[in-house]
């Protein structure tokens, strides 16, 4: 069985009665965590973007604050959980501000924790991929935004 187009899909569903796309829709949520997360934010989440940045800047914390110092090895396992979540909470929004905002923040706890991450190659790599993240991002944002983050990320990248 091949996969439909999004235009085949969406034209197939905008001739369905709302009923039944409520029950595709349920469906979807049964099927897989992702699709319910993505539903929730959808729904509930997607009219307060900055209480969603928020929201997932808590997570964040808690995950930070699990984070196994006492070896590296760990340390880099736990980070690297953390970009996972970051890049899934990113793609549900679709939005850049809230990447760069959830990047910028996670690039700032990462030099506040106290992890030697210049010792780890890998670990230095993962940071400043996301330096790199955020300058690429920054060329598709609004003139104001982007100076204001291209400082913070400046200072991030030490420069």
């Amino acid at each position: 069985m091949r996969a439909s187009t999004v235009h085949e899909i969406k034209s197939e569903l905008n001739s369905l009665k709302q009923n039944d796309l409520v029950d595709i829709c349920l469906r979807l949520a049964r099927f897989k965590k992702e699709n319910k997360e993505l539903m929730t934010y959808l729904l509930f989440e997607a009219h307060n973007e900055q209480g969603y940045v928020d929201s997932v800047k808590k997570e964040i914390d808690i995950l930070f604050s699990e984070i196994n110092m006492a070896n590296l090895y760990w340390a880099k396992k736990s980070l690297r959980k953390i970009v996972r979540i970051i890049n899934k909470y990113c793609r549900y929004s679709g939005s850049k501000t809230t990447e760069i905002e959830l990047r910028i923040y996670f690039c700032q706890l990462l030099n506040e924790s106290g992890i030697p991450f210049h010792q780890n190659t890998v670990i230095s790599n993962l940071y400043h991929s996301q330096i790199k993240k955020m300058f690429s991002i920054l060329d598709t944002l609004h003139e104001d935004l982007q100076y204001d983050y291209k400082r913070e990320i400046e200072k991030l990248a030490g420069k």
